[in-house]
Formats: structure tokens, C-alpha cells, sequence
């Protein structure tokens, strides 16, 4: 599995963005009201990159040779933390569109603006999680002296 790179996670951002900005614009064009991310989502985000970087740690020491883990369960933290990129990407995307959209107003909502900007640190704190946790399950490259130890027996 490949390392997560910046061009997916700017593209996921700026899809959010748009639809978010747009999509408020269109629900106040219609007198509908807009949408504002609930305090809760942030909670939910940081606890979610809490969890993350707390299941990644037990693969990063097996990573570094200090223990043994099962593979399915290392599997299963790199793909969350993946999952946990593309997905903190796209909601740091929406709610910066949100939040964009809310301060353009000529009366900015205050209470609105905060939640939102809650959800842009929370997402932030995801994507960032997300990254440090993929980053702890990568196996470290293999030094000359593993090269040269699996080339010896194959000289003889």
C-alpha cells in the first residue's frame, strides 16, 4: 500500500470546499437555512484522531522491532488512517467552504462561525492523526547490512 500523498488530500479539500460554500449559498438563496457543522462533529473528530494515533502506536513499536503484532491488525490501522486522510481531508474542505460562506455575510453569526471553525481544527486534527499513523506503520527500509547479509548466503 502506497503512502498517502498531498495531490489526493488537496483535491478531496477543494471538492469539499466548493460544495460546501455552494451548497450553503443555495440553501440561503432559497431562505432555507444554512449549514453549520454541530459542536458534537469536532468532539467526535478529535476523539476519532485520539483513537487513531492510539491504535497506530502498538503497530509503530513492532514496526521499530520492540514486538510482535498480528499483520490483520496493523492492516486494519494503516487502511483506517487511509480512510481517516481522504475522509479529514474532504470535511477540512467542507467546513473551510462553510466558514468562507459565513464570513462573507454581511452580518457574520458568530455562534455559527465558531462551531464551524471547530469542525475545520477537529478535521485538521484528523487528517494530521490520520498522516502520523500511517506514517507509524510503514516498515522502516532495510539497512546495508540486511543487503549484504541476504546476498552472502546467495554467493556460496
Amino acid at each position: 500500500m502506497t503512502r498517502t500523498t498531498a495531490g489526493p488530500l488537496l483535491l478531496l479539500a477543494l471538492v469539499g470546499a466548493i460544495v460546501g460554500f455552494v451548497a450553503d449559498t443555495l440553501l440561503a438563496g432559497q431562505g432555507r437555512p444554512v449549514f453549520v457543522p454541530p459542536i458534537s462533529l469536532a468532539i467526535a473528530l478529535v476523539l476519532i484522531a485520539a483513537a487513531l494515533l492510539a491504535g497506530a502506536w502498538p503497530v509503530r513499536r513492532a514496526a521499530a522491532g520492540e514486538r510482535r503484532i498480528d499483520p490483520f491488525y496493523a492492516t486494519r490501522i494503516v487502511v483506517l488512517a487511509k480512510a481517516s486522510a481522504l475522509g479529514g481531508a474532504l470535511l477540512l474542505g467542507a467546513a473551510s467552504g462553510i466558514l468562507i460562506y459565513l464570513l462573507s455575510r454581511s452580518i457574520v453569526p458568530v455562534g455559527s462561525a465558531l462551531t464551524t471553525g471547530a469542525a475545520l481544527v477537529g478535521a485538521l486534527l484528523l487528517l494530521v492523526s490520520a498522516l502520523v499513523a500511517e506514517h507509524f506503520c510503514s516498515v522502516p527500509p532495510p539497512t546495508d547490512d540486511d543487503d549484504q547479509a541476504d546476498a552472502a548466503p546467495a554467493a556460496g
